[in-house]
């Protein structure tokens, strides 16, 4: 960590370590990107589902197998009781996603961060998978989305954050953002999306993103925008939007 903070409830966790220990599998779940190097390939699936449940929760063993295998089915894991014993490898990528998200949610926790956490899964049980953070959110989870997939964020998030080059440059309302999005960024990314009715051909960016080793002073997405100006070349101001802000020299 080179700086900055972290803020939970008030706190920022990165002012005592012991805390991300305490806090992590917890108050805070993490649904990583890639399933294949997430899981223990020398441990059944039913164990690790186990050991995270029994280091949180004051559980038997019992408890906590039987609260796995309702996490296994709740993802979409066909007999649960069966694959429970299995090893990683012996499920599909896609399954194995489903483990993975089953690990998350097995203490219940009040954060839950997804990285990209529909990739690896078909049609039919990304719609199973989005409904499930549905409900979960319904009970008072909040959901960090981590989504290059604008159809599923249009579905789960409340609120949006366009980043680009390791910057928020457009943050609102998820309606405000699909409706009225601001930055050039933003705009293209939503035209770039193919439209199954009318004759409107999707619009690619055109060029290469910057290098985050030499970014300079001025917009990171200047080299690649159809409205840049010689003021992009200084760093763009917060301009304050309906329900959020926009960094862009357009709207000062």
């Amino acid at each position: 960590v080179s700086g900055g903070s972290i803020i939970l409830d008030g706190t920022d966790i990165y002012e005592n370590p012991e805390n991300i220990l305490k806090l992590r599998g917890k108050k805070i779940g993490l649904i990583f990107q890639d399933p294949q190097t997430s899981l223990n390939p020398i441990l059944t699936i039913g164990e690790q589902l186990i050991e995270t449940i029994q280091t949180h929760l004051k559980l038997s063993t019992e408890e906590a197998k039987n609260k796995a295998i309702n996490l296994l089915k709740e993802v979409g894991i066909k007999d649960a009781e069966t694959r429970f014993n299995n090893y990683p490898h012996q499920f599909s990528g896609g399954m194995r996603q489903r483990v993975v998200i089953s690990l998350a949610l097995c203490c219940e926790p009040e954060l839950l961060i997804a990285d990209e956490p529909t990739t690896a899964l078909d049609v039919l049980t990304q719609a199973r998978i989005i409904n499930l953070f549905k409900k979960l959110k319904k009970t008072g989870m909040t959901l960090l989305l981590i989504s290059h997939d604008l159809s599923v964020l249009s579905e789960v998030a409340e609120k949006i954050g366009i980043m680009y080059g390791g910057k928020m440059v457009e943050f609102g309302n998820s309606s405000e953002i699909f409706q009225t999005p601001k930055h050039p960024y933003t705009i293209g990314l939503l035209e770039s999306i193919p439209r199954i009715h009318g004759d409107k051909k999707p619009k690619f960016i055109s060029g290469i993103p910057p290098n985050l080793l030499n970014v300079g002073e001025g917009c990171r997405f200047i080299d690649r925008c159809p409205e840049a100006m010689e003021k992009c070349k200084q760093s763009p101001p917060k301009i304050n939007t309906e329900s959020g802000y926009v960094l862009c020299w357009l709207y000062e």
